[in-house]
């Protein structure tokens, strides 16, 4: 019996982009701040993409304390629902329309947020990424860090826990 033949990598490549696209798009808040998210391989890295709104000190100029927060809040949620979502879209039981039209696609809830604002940020586009310590079926702790210019100099980090989503109950 002949093995089926694996799906070209770019047509693998753009289903996962499209299903990353489809889940950041589901969030307002996001497309109001300007975030969007670069995927390489199976690694996440948010994009605070820079405007003048996004100024909270004129004099310094300084991205807003909150949007900086948000921003990481953010990241660490996206990467969250993209470990937890990831399974389904390579099996093929959810696609980037599914997620875009299903309302049942659940993000974690924030149980505690932590944020270390180390310097202050710049009036430029600013990166995240997120590092899950622990990931289980209730419960998930994750570590962010921010930058700018460069990686080993972050501006803010935090530490965050949340509630992951249960799966829908089965109806009778």
């Amino acid at each position: 019996m002949p093995r089926a033949r694996p799906e070209p990598v770019q047509v693998v490549k753009q289903r996962r982009d499209a299903a990353l696209r489809a889940l950041v798009e589901g969030v307002p808040y996001m497309r109001f701040l300007n975030i969007s998210f670069d995927r390489r391989g199976d690694e996440l890295t948010g994009v605070l993409n820079f405007d003048e709104k996004l100024i909270g000190n004129p004099f310094l100029p300084a991205i807003h304390g909150g949007v900086t927060a948000a921003f990481l809040e953010v990241t660490a949620v996206i990467t969250l629902s993209w470990e937890n979502l990831f399974s389904r879209i390579e099996s093929g039981e959810i696609d980037a329309e599914d997620i875009a039209t299903n309302r049942s696609i659940r993000f974690p809830k924030t149980i505690d947020f932590t944020v270390d604002y180390l310097r202050s940020g710049l009036p430029r586009d600013a990166y995240a990424r997120a590092f899950v310590s622990r990931s289980g079926r209730r419960y998930a702790s994750v570590r962010v860090e921010a930058w700018q210019d460069n990686h080993a100099r972050p501006f803010a980090q935090s530490t965050g826990h949340f509630l992951m989503p249960q799966p829908a109950a089965a109806k009778d």
